[in-house]
């Protein structure tokens, strides 16, 4: 008898097919990007919007403003982190319970179940 890997599985379960690692590193690099852009951006804004020379209330609406639009960007871009976090743990946890499966397979195999 010899031990046949899962379906849809390429040799060893300890494996992970390599285009999958880049998918994960590349969207990590994006999201780590966005959030260095972003930053560079309030940092930009705010220094900007200081040597402006508006009326104190004009100035006061546009950071007002410019205070929403940044924090709908930190939403959206925490959603995305979020979403991200989920996806990897799902993934793991499908990772396991075939690591689980095909050593269930095994132990039945050797003790002749």
């Amino acid at each position: 008898m010899s031990l046949t890997p899962l379906p849809g599985r390429r040799g060893n379960m300890a494996e992970q097919p390599e285009d999958s690692t880049v998918t994960e590193e590349s969207r990590d690099e994006s999201v780590s990007r966005l959030a260095w852009f972003l930053t560079g951006a309030i940092i930009g804004a705010t220094v900007a919007i200081l040597y402006a020379p508006k009326a104190g209330k004009d100035t006061r609406k546009y950071l007002s403003d410019r205070a929403h639009a940044g924090k709908d960007a930190v939403t959206d871009t925490t959603t995305d982190i979020v979403e991200s976090g989920r996806e990897m743990f799902e993934r793991g946890r499908k990772m396991v319970d075939d690591a689980a499966a095909l050593f269930d397979r095994a132990r039945k195999m050797v003790q002749g179940d």
